[in-house]
């Protein structure tokens, strides 16, 4: 097995190398490059040191990904003939993808690595820009750039920010957190005779002429709270404080019980605000959603019981763990065979009920209470063969509710008047709708309907007390008519 030797370049010339990193450089049988864009490969070649570069491979692919694995392959090929002398820009082991492939390769035992080392660029970046590392910083690649792994209260260094091509992808990346007036500062050879820094506001990134292989960009904190409200961390600071010693009197005396009823009232709120498709409203409605979730993990914080990190982990993992045809070897056809392996998997990881209907109530609504049981019963054949039956079972317990209600009692009325409730979820179910649903519409129209007469009212003679109920009834048709034709 051949040795590749590798080498860092520094972040300028090469008198900015350690002498025994130069003399190695000197030395070598067969030295290449990754790259000839560098200072010091033009002295090397001054200096008739035979080298060759691998520009040619960025040339002839479109993705950095394909461009660092055809590097490693041709080095392996090379070196199964005799050791090379591999040189990056800066130190191998900052912000150098070929050498994390190389080092895969050596535990894999196909080759033998050493690392010479040379100084990084952050260094002189550090220098350049006046900035103390220790007060936290993030380096990361313009070339695999996401929003969600900024942190906008460090200290954001963006390295390969290689062309204005890259730079504004770097740009809108950010504009996703940033303001567009946000200072960005612009670090090109930083720690050479050729160094420049610039700074201008985000939105003009990449108007820049001066931006090359040299280049990183330099993104500054944002200090004020109000500025990070796109950071999860910003939140869960804003609902710790609010919780805090000297938070809010309301939100500290909140309870995981006390707050059950506005957990209800706002996804009931979101559904509404997608009904009505009204994108503002439901950004609105999920933000208020999420700050119950935020309020419980609190709570769970404050009593020692658990954080948001242990929900984040227990949703993530049951993703994961339910989704093995997307994280695992499964395969499926459909979207009913992803329900099927869901309910199996789900099955699996309850403990052991003595019941179908075990874990199906939900407190909160009697009616998917009602949907949940007949369809766990469904499930195992304790059902009609279509909606006929349930339809015929809905005739028979409505005869029964009105005979209660000629001759029965309070208690007996609520019960059969539950039947009724309890066969129209059965209907409901054949028929693939949500009784929950059905039951909010039916509230949104009343509401529309009845607000119309209101205004009639007002506008009419003043009070209801002033009209006989055909003449609001007349109202009533009227509103139905005037929604009909908005529609």
């Amino acid at each position: 097995m051949h040795t590749i030797t590798i080498i860092g370049l520094g972040a300028g010339e090469l008198d900015q190398l350690p002498l025994g990193v130069y003399r190695k450089l000197k030395a070598a049988e067969t030295l290449i490059v990754r790259t000839d864009q560098h200072p010091a490969v033009d002295e090397l070649k001054a200096e008739r040191v035979q080298l060759r570069s691998f520009d040619d491979v960025y040339e002839s692919n479109d993705a950095f990904d394909a461009v660092y694995k055809t590097i490693v392959s041709r080095l392996l090929d090379m070196a199964a003939h005799g050791p090379v002398t591999y040189a990056v820009p800066g130190h191998p082991l900052v912000a150098e993808r070929t050498v994390q492939l190389l080092i895969e390769e050596e535990k894999a035992g196909r080759v033998e690595l050493d690392i010479a080392g040379g100084s990084s660029f952050l260094d002189p970046v550090f220098t350049a820009l006046r900035i103390d590392p220790i007060e936290g910083f993030q380096l990361l690649d313009a070339t695999d750039l996401h929003q969600d792994a900024v942190m906008m209260g460090q200290h954001v260094l963006i390295g390969q920010v290689y062309d204005a091509f890259v730079a504004s992808d770097v740009k809108l990346t950010l504009l996703e957190k940033y303001d567009v007036e946000h200072p960005v500062t612009i670090v090109t050879a930083a720690g050479t005779s050729a160094e420049q820094v610039r700074t201008v506001p985000l939105v003009d990134l990449d108007r820049s002429t001066e931006i090359d292989n040299l280049t990183t960009v330099y993104v500054p904190p944002v200090p004020q709270q109000t500025g990070r409200l796109k950071e999860w961390q910003t939140f869960r600071a804003i609902i710790a404080e609010l919780r805090g010693p000297e938070g809010c009197p309301w939100d500290r005396e909140q309870t995981h019980e006390s707050l059950k009823r506005y957990l209800i009232e706002e996804a009931h709120e979101v559904i509404d605000a997608i009904d009505r498709q009204d994108d503002e409203g439901l950004v609105e409605e999920l933000g208020d959603v999420l700050l119950q979730v935020f309020l419980h993990a609190q709570i769970g914080e404050d009593e020692g019981y658990f954080s948001i990190e242990d929900v984040l982990s227990a949703v993530g993992d049951k993703m994961i763990r339910r989704h093995p045809h997307v994280f695992g070897e499964t395969d499926v056809a459909d979207a009913e065979e992803v329900l099927a392996n869901w309910q199996t998997i789900k099955a699996a990881e309850k403990p052991e009920r003595t019941s179908l209907l075990d874990g199906q109530a939900l407190t909160g609504s009697s009616l998917l209470t009602s949907f949940n049981y007949q369809k766990a019963a469904a499930r195992v054949g304790f059902d009609w063969d279509d909606v006929s039956g349930a339809f015929a079972k809905f005739e028979e317990e409505w005869q029964e509710f009105k005979d209660e209600v000629a001759d029965g009692t309070q208690d007996s009325r609520t019960d059969e008047l539950g039947d009724v409730f309890f066969t129209l979820v059965n209907i409901a179910r054949f028929l693939k709708l949500s009784p929950e649903e059905a039951m909010q519409h039916a509230n949104r129209k009343f509401q529309t309907r009845f607000a119309y007469i209101e205004q009639a009212v007002a506008a009419g003679r003043g009070e209801f007390s002033d009209y006989t109920l055909d003449e609001l009834e007349q109202f009533w048709q009227e509103a139905k008519r005037n929604r009909r034709n908005l529609t």
